[in-house]
């Protein structure tokens, strides 16, 4: 019986990859026949290779190529906005072409969501509202990114529906190169002055195309749905000559708006379950030392948010987690450990108590467990030494655990980070965001420009720049 479910479960999601990309051929036709009559050969080329794709995926089950024509379709709307753009007679225009680009890319990312945790979470859909969330009230604009082979797409999505975009004319690899000397350069604490040279060049691609449209919308915050490589970049490092982008924007990163549960904080019983460990710890033939600075860090909390518990150390067990997690609701869990996160989900951990290993897919469905209707987390924060260092793939894999626990945000950091620094930069953001009622992203800004401010060994980016808020920024 299981088998024959299982087969037939197989069945229709065959029937719906096929379904989707029937549409995107007669779309790809009918947009051929378009630019036939337009002229452009260049276009042709790259809407014939289109509609051979869009066969190839009818006749196959492989989820990558679904997500090959997705990045095509992207690449031929984008080609044909040049098109539009030189037979618009406003540059004020806004464009039907970007729209659909970001509706594109959005699909793109609940594919790559699929491949990554090799299901068909066929429930989720993009919800074409939720760019309104984007409006003036709100003061927050979307920056998308979409890697192609030879060149990379920024598209900004701004209130009141005006939207912008441009190339990074480079190729992948060269993409990589001077992403790779950007993060080099971050990390090399031993530099007392920072040089923020490379940072600006990462700012001119990017940020600086959209400055003056970022000024006149009183933009304040920048929420940024990055693609492969741009995962892993810490935005708020970006430097345009002067200052930081921290030091103007409170910062996010979000898999996508399909992704994230866009609902505003419930400040009612904010209270935290704050966990860690504060003792060696050895996990599969692996030593873990004792970060010193753990135990200030829980104390901290717990200090800056009333009604918290903590657990520490034997107390500090997956058993011991659960059961705090059914006895009472808690809207933050606080997780301060060594953590190792993988290519894959099945490789990424949690160390625990009692020499004891916590899977980030066991740590989402114990959450998960617990987080549903008004009992909903609304931060996961994962404060450890490596909490998302490694493969491009494991920010998007802590976002997805986190969506699949129905954890609203998630804080973690980049890169292995000094934890007296964390704790700094931990309780600053606590206090901003439980006692002045400002955002996620707005309370990680202030906690950031706080260490910088210091004009001390903290303001290097090393120290404050791998921390960042993944999902609801609100």
């Amino acid at each position: 019986m299981g088998r024959a479910h299982n087969k037939h479960q197989t069945l229709n999601v065959h029937y719906f990859l096929k379904v989707l990309v029937l549409y995107g051929l007669l779309f790809s036709l009918l947009f051929f026949h378009v630019l036939l009559i337009m002229g452009e050969k260049e276009n042709l080329v790259e809407a014939r290779e289109l509609v051979n794709l869009t066969d190839s995926a009818m006749n196959s089950s492989d989820s990558n190529t679904v997500e090959q024509l997705d990045r095509r379709l992207i690449e031929l709307k984008l080609n044909s906005e040049n098109i539009e753009n030189r037979n618009r007679k406003s540059k004020n225009d806004t464009s039907q072409n970007l729209t659909q680009v970001i509706n594109a890319i959005e699909n793109l990312k609940i594919t790559e969501f699929n491949n990554y945790f090799h299901k068909n979470f066929l429930s989720l859909k993009f919800d074409k509202t939720r760019i309104d969330l984007v409006d003036g009230s709100q003061a927050t604009a979307l920056v998308y990114s979409v890697i192609l082979k030879d060149r990379t797409a920024i598209v900004l999505n701004l209130p009141h529906k005006k939207k912008k975009w441009t190339w990074i004319d480079i190729n992948y690899q060269n993409l990589r190169k001077e992403i790779n000397e950007f993060q080099i350069g971050l990390e090399r604490r031993s530099d007392i002055i920072y040089d923020p040279k490379q940072a600006q060049k990462l700012y001119d691609w990017i940020i600086r195309p959209f400055a003056n449209d970022l000024e006149s919308f009183h933009i304040k915050t920048l929420v940024f749905i990055q693609d492969e490589i741009l995962r892993g970049v810490p935005m708020a490092a970006l430097h345009d000559g002067k200052k930081f982008l921290i030091q103007k924007y409170a910062i996010a990163t979000t898999p996508g708006l399909s992704l994230t549960n866009t609902q505003k904080v419930n400040r009612k019983n904010l209270r935290a379950l704050a966990v860690g460990l504060t003792k060696d710890a050895t996990v599969d033939g692996r030593i873990y030392k004792a970060l010193t600075n753990i135990q200030h860090e829980i104390y901290q909390v717990v200090v800056q948010i009333p009604g918290s518990k903590l657990l520490l150390d034997e107390d500090f067990t997956p058993l011991r987690l659960h059961a705090e997690l059914r006895k009472k609701s808690y809207p933050i869990i606080h997780i301060a450990t060594h953590g190792e996160f993988g290519i894959v989900p099945e490789e990424t951990f949690l160390v625990t108590g009692n020499n004891q290993k916590l899977t980030i897919i066991d740590l989402g469905t114990l959450i998960q467990d617990v987080s549903h209707g008004a009992n909903l987390v609304e931060l996961l924060a994962l404060t450890a030494c490596e909490t998302a260092i490694g493969d491009k793939n494991a920010i998007f894999g802590l976002a997805g655990v986190a969506v699949k626990a129905g954890v609203k945000s998630a804080l973690a950091s980049l890169w292995s980070v000094n934890d007296a620094a964390t704790e700094t930069l931990v309780t600053k953001f606590y206090k901003e965001w439980s006692q002045a009622g400002i955002s996620k992203a707005e309370a990680l800004q202030k906690a950031q420009q706080a260490m910088i401010a210091t004009g001390k060994v903290y303001a290097h980016p090393y120290y404050w720049a791998p921390f960042i808020l993944i999902g609801n920024w609100l």
